[in-house]
């Protein structure tokens, strides 16, 4: 399967590091929507992400209005995360899907509202107590992403440790 992570409009650049990091230890490619609320380059972001940058595709687009137009929602297994997600994240059967999108939204606001409304369907959440807001972005992709990986036997990654 072609795992696809999107960040839409990413505010904090260890966010996107760490997120960068995650996605090249599964093999998923990595959609910056821009504007970043930081330069690509920085160091913190970087650092964030260690040596993993040249294991890792990244694609970058001008808006999310030029990705969606790119990857239309319709034709494609599109989730957006969200707090007020439809869905719980572990509903959909990925394992049955040969390509999957999965889109979050900046740290402060998150996916455009209207977007949210136009695809409830296709919203997923990450359960949670009531009174909290919401987690940190790059602990909510691990989260979601994995468990996508674990739905396909984490299909073409290491299970057992070769430390012993």
């Amino acid at each position: 399967m072609k795992l696809n992570i999107v960040l839409v409009n990413p505010e904090i650049p260890q966010n996107t590091g760490n997120i960068a990091r995650t996605a090249a230890a599964i093999g998923a490619k990595l959609h910056l929507v821009h504007p970043l609320g930081f330069s690509i380059s920085e160091k913190s972001v970087k650092r964030a992400g260690l040596d993993y940058w040249d294991k890792l595709e990244i694609e970058e687009h001008i808006s999310f209005e030029k990705f969606l137009e790119k990857y239309d929602p319709e034709k494609t297994n599109m989730f957006f995360v969200t707090t007020k997600g439809k869905h719980v994240y572990t509903e959909p059967n990925y394992n049955e899907m040969d390509e999957v999108f999965v889109l979050f939204g900046r740290e402060t606001k998150g996916l455009p509202e209207d977007i949210l409304k136009k695809y409830l369907d296709k919203t997923i959440r990450i359960p949670m107590r009531e009174t909290l807001r919401s987690l940190n972005l790059s602990n909510s992709v691990a989260i979601v992403v994995y468990d996508i990986c674990r739905q396909k036997n984490f299909e073409g990654l290491e299970e057992i440790s070769n430390y012993f």
